[in-house]
């Protein structure tokens, strides 16, 4: 080994000559930011795996199952019981006898409505009564019409279709009055 290195600086002003070229030993490219992505595709691949695996053993359940067997086999089971009709709810503008006790009402509350008989109502035993409406919804109390105290006072129900043809009938035949329930 020599002390003088392998190529001279030149002194200041004179041309510069070059190290000697030496060759570059081989590598494998770098990939630099790639490893997340490599991750991140590993595990989107193993959810679809895990979804895909899930919808099979549904569809085996589904195809294998006793009620699946019981169905191929007879035909479908009956309803138990029919759903009863909708009921169709109208409003029932009603005259009450007393005004004082409509004076309590508020829309929302349900009252009873009873038709009682008596002196000066023709057609209506005296002393009885009957239920005409049970459990009927307030959907409104109007304000009370001056002058009209003695007649009783109005107020709207929702009763069913069949159940405001009563309260009709028995208005003009009897008095009306209310229970809350």
């Amino acid at each position: 080994m020599s002390d003088t290195p392998a190529y001279r600086i030149p002194p200041h002003g004179s041309p510069a000559t070059c190290p000697p070229p030496r060759g570059v030993p081989p590598f494998a490219p770098l990939r630099v930011g790639r490893g997340g992505d490599r991750l991140r595709r590993a595990v989107r691949r193993k959810r679809r795996m895990t979804a895909a695996g899930l919808a099979v053993a549904a569809a085996a359940l589904a195809v294998s199952g006793p009620e699946a067997q019981a169905s191929r086999s007879e035909p479908p089971p009956a309803p138990a019981s029919p759903r009863p009709a909708a009921v169709r709810l109208v409003s029932a503008p009603v005259r009450i006898a007393d005004a004082a006790t409509v004076r309590l009402l508020r829309a929302g509350d349900r009252v009873d409505v009873v038709a009682a008989g008596g002196p000066g109502h023709p057609g209506a035993e005296a002393g009885r009564t009957r239920l005409v409406a049970a459990a009927a919804r307030v959907l409104e109390v109007p304000p009370p019409e001056p002058g009209t105290a003695e007649a009783g006072a109005l107020v709207v129900l929702s009763v069913p279709r069949g159940t405001a043809r009563e309260l009709v009938g028995a208005g003009s035949v009897s008095r009306l009055a209310v229970t809350l329930c």
